[in-house]
């Protein structure tokens, strides 16, 4: 009866995914994957997540149409949303949102899911590191930070 209480109340405690089968506590520990090139940083610009400036914000990035974020930043100089390639902004312009499912995809070989939704076999998105563990876990934490 105890054991059945305890997995009860774990379940009831558990967090509710929307976002597929990620788990946001693990994806935080493997956050540092990601924070070479990207930051977390809010509307108000507090730095929630510490990161590097050659990949776009990722606050707010479920939702958001892709190669629009104009949020980098070079110290306190922002930078233009030129840093996209052009695939990325065409990728934007012809209906990709990131969605908690296709980043997961896509942070699992960026350059084949561009190449695959422009059915373009030369289209390179800026990223072209696979993640080709964690993903799900790492999208799961990103997802705390959109709306």
């Amino acid at each position: 009866m105890t054991k059945t209480i305890h997995l009860l109340a774990a379940f009831l405690l558990a967090p509710i995914h929307s976002y597929a089968d990620g788990d946001p506590l693990r994806g935080e520990k493997l956050y540092n994957r990601c924070s070479s090139c990207h930051a977390i940083i809010s509307p108000e610009g507090e730095v929630l997540m510490k990161g590097g400036i050659t990949g776009p914000n990722l606050y707010g990035v479920i939702g958001r149409q892709a190669g629009t974020e104009g949020d980098y930043r070079n110290g306190s100089e922002r930078l233009p949303i030129g840093m996209f390639t052009d695939d990325m902004i065409r990728a934007g312009e012809q209906g990709l949102v990131w969605t908690s499912e296709n980043l997961i995809e896509y942070a699992k070989d960026p350059i084949g899911f561009i190449r695959v939704f422009l059915n373009d076999p030369k289209a390179r998105p800026n990223m072209s590191v696979k993640l080709r563990k964690g993903a799900d876990d790492i999208v799961a934490f990103i997802a705390t930070y959109s709306e």
